[in-house]
């Protein structure tokens, strides 16, 4: 750790010292690691530092060593301390965030110092999930949306979501022609001409949710794609990111009935002057449209993967209508 590191760390947790106890995980394709650092002479125990490094040499574990892939990362993390200095404050505990305690940059590295979720009280992590879980997750999505409805993103992404059509121009050029590849630039148009915006989390995948230990809160982490768009994209993407395509058709009503209702207690709740009816209407329109706009990037990025499934297909008939295409 750099030494300036160090010292933005100790000064602004007020600690005497500092030490790495545990490495959590390397960054994506070698741009740093995430790792828990223990705290001496402080009332904070621990901390989470995420260590961000430009790579002399880029290993996309998917082969995508491009420099538009480069850019948009370096582009990721600079939002991402944007959002913790400038946004993240303003989540309460009805969508838990890490405190931030300092960010510092210098030349290509740039280190976050965040509070340790384990401790705070969300120590679980999950791969898969029941439907109960799901529940919680989509109460975070409800009231994060909620708290940031027709805000403007700024220094955040415009569009937000990692797989955004026009930060995914390689994958786009590798997909083969197909109706998805014809609707891609018109579902992205009314997903973003969308009425109703708020910010995505852009990347909110069961990886990235923190449990408590019985289950019935959560926290959210990783905002390197949080930025502007529909709600939809966030929803999408958690439900396919811990249902099979049978349990995401079983449950597709239920879970989709459970995050509005939550998204108008969480709009009452923050006196949020809005025509509901209308937003929960667009947004229902917008469903599958999202999970294709998602599709769309996997069928570039890899089109073998699990998630395009007989549930993206039964998408994919709803939407094609919507564009005359057979």
């Amino acid at each position: 750790m750099k030494r300036r590191f160090k010292e933005a760390l100790l000064t602004s947790t007020g600690a005497v010292d500092a030490e790495e106890i545990q490495m959590i995980q390397e960054l994506w394709s070698g741009y740093g690691k995430i790792a828990r650092m223990s705290l001496s002479g402080s009332e904070i125990s621990s901390v989470i530092i995420k260590n961000i490094v430009w790579p002399s040499e880029v290993n996309h574990p998917r082969g995508w060593n491009t420099d538009v892939s480069h850019q948009r990362k370096v582009k990721s993390y600079q939002v991402e301390m944007m959002w913790y200095a400038k946004w993240s404050h303003l989540c309460d505990e009805n969508c838990r965030v890490p405190k931030r305690f300092v960010s510092v940059s210098e030349g290509e590295e740039h280190f976050i110092v965040l509070e340790d979720l384990d401790a705070a009280g969300f120590p679980v992590r999950k791969s898969a999930l029941t439907k109960g879980e799901v529940k919680v997750c989509l109460d975070w999505l409800a009231n994060f949306h909620a708290t940031f409805l027709n805000q403007s993103p700024s220094d955040l992404w415009e569009i937000g979501t990692y797989w955004h059509l026009s930060t995914r121009t390689d994958e786009f050029k590798t997909m083969k022609d197909g109706a998805i590849k014809k609707m891609a630039h018109q579902m992205d148009a009314m997903l973003t001409n969308c009425e109703f915006q708020t910010f995505v989390h852009g990347d909110a995948k069961v990886a990235n949710f923190c449990f408590s230990e019985d289950g019935n809160r959560v926290a959210a982490v990783d905002f390197q794609y949080v930025g502007g768009g529909c709600g939809m994209k966030d929803v999408v993407y958690l439900l396919g990111s811990c249902l099979d395509e049978d349990a995401c058709e079983r449950f597709e009503i239920e879970l989709l009935d459970f995050y509005f209702s939550a998204l108008k207690k969480a709009v009452e709740r923050k006196g949020i002057e809005i025509g509901f009816e209308r937003l929960e209407n667009e947004w229902r329109r917008m469903y599958p449209l999202a999970w294709m706009d998602f599709t769309r990037f996997l069928l570039g990025w890899m089109p073998s993967h699990q998630k395009i499934n007989r549930y993206s297909n039964k998408m994919a008939d709803r939407v094609k209508p919507l564009f005359l295409i057979d």
